[in-house]
């Protein structure tokens, strides 16, 4: 190995470009091949970077620096030779040492720019397209960096060079030629994006603290890149169709989101965060744009992507449908544009294309379903759920879950207030349209089932049922979710329990849940109990259903009608349910609620009789000696029922008489243990003395509340199932998609455009913790950053200087405890790095 880097360095330092280049080659294969390069980066820096070479030696020798770490006097190297190349009258080799600029540490980058600042901006004006090319993808990565943003809130001179070189990446979209203009409209589409997503330090490699000023700085880039595009749109929309069509692609996103800016009017907000003064002609001639205008360009726009929704290339599908939904939910914006949309991206699935991306086809067709019409929401349910059911990942399943169910008690709400408004009833908005499908009214009605799919719908629409009924959140702003959060609440204008009607289809339609066999696995049968005992305790069941005379509404009476018949098929339900757990869960759930007084007293005999079914349940809960009833947790059972039976009996003589028995039989029973003994001795005179005093039956009767007393998570330290843990996963996975669906989280930069630049949402910079003496001279500060999003943990420390003196080289050492691990497994950072216990190390 010696002997060939030996080789490789004697070909550096000759003149040949030919032998250099191959040296260069060879160098990088080593590299890849992950052997510690540094002695031949030291020779590359200073025989081809500091010195005249061909343009492909120059590519090649910046290619190795960037694969290895260079110490501190070697990027005195590299900066200097490119502040040579950078005027060197071969553009090609000046196109090279751009290239680099992204790699100098950002303690050099800033003098270097500020000092290159002639060169740079004459590479802009360059007759050669490769020159324009790399100053324009090369500046386009590194000035939106947190860093970068950082020094030029220190200098103000530099500031105002990168926001001249932002214009000039803007003009560039318009460039003569294709690869310019491409790279251009990336690089604008990437600050929108980054701006948008709050991930701009990505760029950067570390997480830096947004301070108010940087925020300030950003957001006066955003703003002019908006004006600018919006200004010349009809020159980049011209621009953009004369390139070869697979570039046609990265123009869509900046022109989009420029339209979305200005139509929406958040591009005001982001002109107040920016704090800038400067043109405000154009702020001025901006803000009094008319609505009407707004819309024209945003047509206009439209138009111009609409053609490209049949194209053949599956990628450039997908970009011009999600953008084009973009559009869709501005002011004025039309249901057609996200139908056409909608049914391209459709079509890709259809066609089995563009399979990679399956999941995002998916996910923008369900976050949209709200912008288009009630007709087209109906017609995508059925395919929808198949779609959903194919997925294999389980967060994009119930995301996608949650937006179906959502959508469709927002359909199922307006229906239903358009007829209350006396329109025509739309068929295929209720809730059972979800289960129109053959393969999903059959996974539905069926005992047992290979896939959770079916639990995980069922708990779904119930859980979403809950968040009907809660308080909507404002909505302050428009967006994707306004438009939903108002069309609930126009469903449920007219009165609190309005929630309740699509509630009762929900229990209605997902009835045969309770005689699922799940293999142990509850979770989404506790979610429909749950609702159903909700309901009951609402309208009430106990007390019958009401009457006209009483102040009851058509409606109420309908509803509390199928409630009581709902309760009567539940009950004949209970010799079919399959899982023990739930049978004493669903005894309790119908008896706590059912109208006793309302019972026929001539069927007292029946075995169909309501009552009878109950008692018979109970008698099969207390005496059952089924192995399987052991490991699913019977003590919970037992004490179930046995509270069932004490409420049950001392509200009604008839079940009082019942269940005494039943109680006397179980207490000289075997299956009883001491402390079921002891229980029924307490419930039996309740029972007994409620039946002889009927007119002092407070002393049993406890008033219903509407709560569930169950769940399905046990005590696994004791109780160890696997159906428990999978119950556990999946009450995460649902609860997490409907959360983040219905009360979202709203990022920082939502709270800077809905509450302005006095939010506290921008992050105060962490506090400096001193690591040696302060009374020195030089002295170390510290502090760490995590990043949440991609869990990093980054310790920054800082060197000041507080003499008069420029120093070259301080010695930081920094002792270790515990094991020392690299997130980028660079080879030449262990070199570097694995001896501190014995970035001293100089920087």
């Amino acid at each position: 190995m010696d002997i060939l880097f030996a080789q490789i360095q004697a070909d550096l330092r000759s003149n040949d470009a030919l032998r250099q280049s191959g040296a260069l080659l060879q160098a990088l294969q080593q590299s890849a091949a992950g052997r510690d390069i540094s002695v031949i980066a030291k020779s590359a820096c200073e025989e081809i970077v500091a010195s005249p070479a061909s343009a492909v030696c120059k590519k090649l020798a910046f290619d190795l620096i960037r694969s290895t770490r260079l110490t501190a006097d070697l990027w005195d190297i590299v900066c200097t030779g490119v502040r040579t190349d950078l005027d060197f009258p071969d553009p090609d080799v000046t196109a090279a040492a751009v290239s680099i600029l992204a790699a100098i540490p950002s303690y050099r980058l800033g003098k270097l720019i500020v000092d290159c600042n002639k060169e740079i901006s004459s590479c802009f004006d360059s007759h050669s397209d490769n020159l324009r090319h790399s100053i324009t993808e090369t500046l386009g990565c590194i000035l939106a960096r947190d860093d970068l943003v950082t020094l030029c809130e220190n200098n103000v001179n530099l500031l105002d060079r990168v926001s001249n070189w932002w214009t000039r990446i803007g003009q560039n979209m318009l460039d003569r030629s294709d690869a310019v203009s491409k790279i251009a409209f990336e690089s604008v589409g990437r600050l929108f994006q980054e701006f948008n997503s709050k991930r701009i330090s990505r760029l950067a490699g570390d997480k830096l603290i947004d301070s108010e000023n940087s925020l300030a700085i950003r957001s006066n880039w955003v703003s002019w890149m908006i004006d600018f595009v919006w200004k010349s749109r009809n020159a980049l929309m011209a621009r953009s169709l004369i390139l070869p069509i697979e570039s046609f692609r990265v123009t869509v996103f900046p022109l989009v989101y420029a339209a979305k800016a200005v139509a929406s009017g958040s591009v005001e907000v982001i002109r107040k965060l920016s704090k800038s003064s400067g043109n405000s002609s154009s702020n001025t001639n901006m803000m009094n744009l008319g609505n009407a205008e707004k819309l024209v360009g945003v047509s206009d726009v439209v138009s111009h992507l609409v053609p490209f929704l049949s194209s053949l290339d599956p990628a450039l599908i997908f970009e011009v449908g999600i953008n084009m939904l973009y559009l869709a939910d501005v002011p004025g914006g039309k249901p057609e544009w996200a139908s056409q949309s909608i049914i391209a991206i459709l079509t890709l699935w259809d066609r089995q294309e563009f399979s990679s991306a399956r999941e995002s086809i998916v996910r923008a067709v369900v976050t949209n379903l709200h912008l288009l019409d009630l007709h087209m929401q109906v017609s995508l349910f059925k395919r929808l759920l198949l779609m959903v059911r194919n997925l294999r990942a389980e967060s994009d399943r119930m995301h996608a879950l949650a937006c179906i169910c959502r959508t469709a008690l927002c359909v199922d709400l307006f229906a239903k207030e358009s007829v209350r408004r006396g329109q025509k009833p739309l068929a295929g908005t209720d809730i059972a349209s979800l289960f129109e499908d053959v393969r999903i009214k059959d996974d539905l009605n069926s005992v047992s089932s290979k896939s959770l799919f079916r639990e995980e719908l069922v708990a779904s629409l119930v859980e979403s049922c809950f968040q009907l009924s809660l308080p909507l959140p404002e909505q302050k702003n428009s967006g994707t979710e306004s438009r939903v959060i108002g069309a609930l609440a126009y469903g449920t204008g007219y009165g609190a329990l309005n929630w309740t009607e699509p509630a009762l289809e929900v229990v209605e339609v997902c009835r045969p849940c309770v005689k699922w066999d799940c293999e142990g696995r509850s979770y989404a049968v506790d979610c429909y109990l749950k609702l159903l005992v909700r309901l009951c305790h609402i309208y009430d069941t106990r007390g019958g259903v009401k009457r006209v005379k009483d102040g009851a509404s058509q409606d109420q009476i309908l509803n509390e009608t199928r409630l009581q018949n709902l309760q009567r098929e539940l009950i004949k339900d209970l010799h079919e349910v399959n899982t023990p757990r739930i049978c004493a869960r669903l005894i309790w759930a119908v008896a706590e609620h059912i109208d006793l007084e309302g019972l026929d007293p001539l069927l007292a005999d029946d075995p169909h009789d309501p009552l009878n079914i109950i008692v018979a349940n109970i008698h099969k809960v207390l005496f059952n000696v089924d192995s399987s009833a052991t490991t699913s947790n019977r003590l919970q059972d037992v004490q179930a029922v046995l509270l069932c039976a004490q409420r049950l009996g001392s509200r009604h003589p008839r079940a009082g008489q019942l269940l005494t028995k039943e109680l006397e039989d179980f207490k000289t029973n075997g299956l009883a243990d001491s402390v079921n003994k002891h229980q029924c001795r307490l419930i039996l005179p309740r029972i007994k003395y409620c039946t002889s005093h009927p007119e002092s039956r407070w002393a049993g009767v406890c008033e219903s509340r509407g709560d569930y007393p169950f769940s399905h998570h046990k005590l696994t330290v004791q109780f160890y199932e696997g159906s428990a843990a999978q119950d556990r996963k999946l009450e995460g996975l649902v609860h997490k998609a409907i959360q983040e669906l219905w009360r979202p989280d709203p990022s920082e930069l939502t709270l800077l455009l809905t509450k302005g630049v006095d939010s506290t949402s921008i992050k105060v910079p962490p506090s400096g913790y001193t690591l040696t003496g302060s009374s020195d001279p030089c002295y170390v500060e510290a502090y760490h950053l995590t990043d949440s999003t991609d869990g990093r943990i980054t310790l920054h420390l800082k060197v000041l200087n507080l003499t008069e003196l420029e120093l070259n080289r301080v010695d930081i050492r920094v002792g270790l405890s515990g094991a020392l691990y690299f997130m980028d497994g660079s080879p030449q950072a262990v070199r570097q790095l694995r001896n501190l216990v014995s970035q001293c190390f100089a920087v």
